[in-house]
């Protein structure tokens, strides 16, 4: 559902996006990245987002997640319209709420795999369900490297870690901007299958930006943006379906 009216929107709705404008500069130099962009996303539901290069793709991801300030436009996480709140309340409501994982892995060095995943919890002054680190940690086949620090593991088993911390606070939403780009297709395949696992066993909701069919035919929806709109959304999305559409943009 694209677009859709507020009141049109489906019950179990986690965020939407109302007619979302980001512009870089101003006068004659401006540059329109997002042109008018509406989309709702569900609970439970896996979406990607893909597009040529410079589609505006990754600033809708960074909007969406409150990384970006929109130019116009709304972008609402459950009852909260994250374009007007304050500095803190964001950086708060992020710290809450949200989970990241990117194509960098963003782990502390000095610290182990265990302090890694607790992080956020620990900057948020909460200490988080065992049996919920628990249930993460053995899905993601880590229980073996929580002493170990990100120099002694690969980088399958890094951004492992990055996932189990997004997703130890239970976000109401996971955002993963090209979490496979830095990873073999063996790691990579790994990562997003716990993904899926997320959002078909725990009703986890991720929207992925991405470049790779590959990775997009994991997701339950793939959303296409072109000049700064959607321009087409695939259901149930298979990796020649995505590669066929994404020939006809990039064509």
């Amino acid at each position: 559902m694209i677009g859709a009216p507020r009141d049109e929107r489906v019950r179990d709705q986690v965020m939407t996006a109302d007619d979302v404008v980001k512009t870089y500069g101003a006068g004659d130099g401006a540059v329109a990245a997002l042109r008018g962009v509406s989309a709702v996303f569900a609970r439970g539901q896996f979406t990607a987002i893909m597009g040529p290069s410079g589609s505006g793709k990754s600033t809708f991801l960074h909007c969406l997640a409150g990384l970006d300030a929109v130019t116009s436009g709304t972008v609402v996480i459950g009852e909260v319209d994250i374009t007007g709140l304050s500095r803190t309340r964001l950086t708060e409501l992020r710290r809450d709420r949200l989970g990241f994982v990117f194509q960098s892995f963003n782990l502390l060095p000095m610290l182990t795999a265990e302090e890694n995943i607790r992080l956020t919890g620990r900057l948020a002054g909460r200490d988080p369900d065992r049996g919920w680190f628990d249930t993460i940690v053995d899905a993601l086949g880590l229980r073996e490297r929580l002493r170990h620090r990100p120099a002694e593991m690969s980088g399958g088993q890094q951004q492992r870690v990055a996932v189990a911390r997004a997703l130890l606070t239970r976000p109401e939403v996971l955002f993963a901007d090209e979490p496979t780009g830095n990873l073999d297709s063996a790691s990579g395949a790994e990562v997003l299958g716990f993904l899926r696992t997320a959002v078909d066993s725990y009703r986890q909701t991720v929207i992925m930006v991405t470049h790779d069919p590959v990775a997009a035919a994991h997701a339950d929806r793939v959303l296409f943006l072109a000049d700064g709109t959607i321009v087409d959304e695939l259901a149930g999305p298979t990796t020649d379906a995505v590669h066929a559409r994404m020939r006809g943009l990039e064509g």
